[in-house]
């Protein structure tokens, strides 16, 4: 073992089975590197090794989710402070190393490297248990939402192929009606021989709003189709799979959303972000979610711009000005403020008249939404900063 040195950093290529840590230190030179099994005990044998290189240790890891929770939560127990070097970082920085080889040790190294030579990575912070809980549902109400739009579209591609016209009556994704009648209906001829008066009591019976209008509109659709075509029996069996199971899901979709709104509204700042119009407490915990501790943004810009909110010059020479869309922010920040945007323009108040005010200026919609959720993001930021409820009215200024 040689002497101890003053500092030392390491870099962590982190995966599902396994990680491979090395370190290095103020050369550059590779004073450690081995494979770590996803455990524990061998990830605190590994940290142990390594803290006895050096005073102090800087850690770096490429993936800051589920697969190194275990190790950043053991870093954070120890009083060790660990920042996310990106995938594409590390991508783009191997082509400045000797060779061509790809392997974990190499990524390591080269995570150890980049956080030797630069100073600017975000540090990773385990969230705290409500934010924990709130990442968890979020992420499983999208799996969900991902699952619900995949099995309508199955839906419909089966009914298209056998009963096009009941396919074109309803909205299979808002209408809870059609999907009931699909659970015991599919087929033209077996909604003729059953009639309007008891298939309007059969979906009353199933609490379906507005039974006779949806018994009426499947009638319809079944009176232009006199043609059995092939493949409708098992189709049909399908089909009312399908919506049974649709049903089912949104029945554990609001579940869970009953669930996040419980959670969200613990967090100490719900209130301030669910005044904001547009805002609720779906999109307020996914803004809890992706924009993490809000100390960590210096101002309502930094926040704007992680983003994707403002852009980016591409000037060269004489060219200046050259304003571009930027190509690495988090996707799903930008998500909550352009969704909650568009959701705040529908009713009267500043919003919809800042997005008209655009409008009129020659925007796009797009363009002007995205310029209104821009303008929020600092009203926002500034709500949090303050600590007060959002209001149409502006603040009384009060001297310094």
């Amino acid at each position: 073992m040689s002497e101890r040195r003053a500092r030392v950093w390491a870099g962590i290529d982190a995966g599902k089975g396994h990680h491979w840590a090395a370190a290095v230190d103020e050369t550059g030179s590779t004073l450690w590197s081995k494979k770590i099994d996803n455990d524990e005990t061998a990830i605190l044998t590994a940290m142990g090794e390594i803290l006895d290189l050096a005073d102090k240790v800087s850690w770096a890891v490429d993936i800051s989710g589920t697969s190194s929770a275990l190790l950043l939560a053991l870093l954070a127990a120890h009083g060790q402070q660990a920042v996310y070097v990106p995938g594409r970082t590390v991508n783009r920085m191997s082509g400045a190393y000797r060779g061509e080889a790809k392997t974990d040790a190499r990524d390591a190294y080269i995570i150890a490297e980049t956080s030797r030579q630069r100073r600017d990575f975000a540090a990773i912070d385990v969230p705290a248990q409500l934010a924990a809980d709130l990442a968890l549902l979020t992420a499983h109400r999208s799996d969900l939402v991902a699952d619900r739009v995949r099995m309508i579209n199955r839906l419909r591609d089966v009914l298209t192929g056998v009963f096009p016209a009941l396919e074109r009556a309803f909205d299979y994704s808002s209408q809870k009606g059609a999907l009931v009648l699909l659970t015991g209906y599919q087929r033209p001829a077996a909604l003729r021989r059953r009639g309007q008066a008891r298939l309007t009591a059969w979906l009353a019976n199933r609490s379906v709003r507005g039974a006779d209008t949806v018994a009426a509109t499947a009638l319809e659709a079944a009176q232009a189709q006199q043609t059995a075509l092939p493949g409708e029996d098992i189709a049909a069996q399908i089909v009312a799979d399908l919506a049974a199971q649709i049903l089912a899901l949104d029945n554990r979709l609001k579940r869970v959303d009953k669930q996040i709104r419980d959670t969200f509204r613990g967090h100490p700042q719900a209130e301030i972000i669910e005044s904001l119009p547009g805002m609720g407490p779906i999109l307020g915990a996914e803004f809890v979610v992706a924009a993490g501790d809000l100390s960590a943004y210096a101002d309502a810009g930094h926040l704007a711009s992680v983003a994707g909110l403002v852009p980016v010059p591409r000037d060269s020479g004489r060219r200046t000005g050259n304003l571009h869309r930027p190509k690495r922010y988090s996707r799903r920040l930008r998500r909550v403020f352009y969704m909650s945007a568009q959701t705040s323009i529908i009713r009267e108040g500043p919003n919809r008249d800042f997005y008209l005010k655009k409008r009129g200026e020659g925007c796009k919609h797009v363009q002007a939404v995205i310029a209104l959720a821009r303008r929020r993001a600092s009203v926002l930021w500034a709500l949090l900063r303050d600590g007060r409820a959002f209001t149409s009215a502006p603040p009384a200024t009060q001297a310094a």
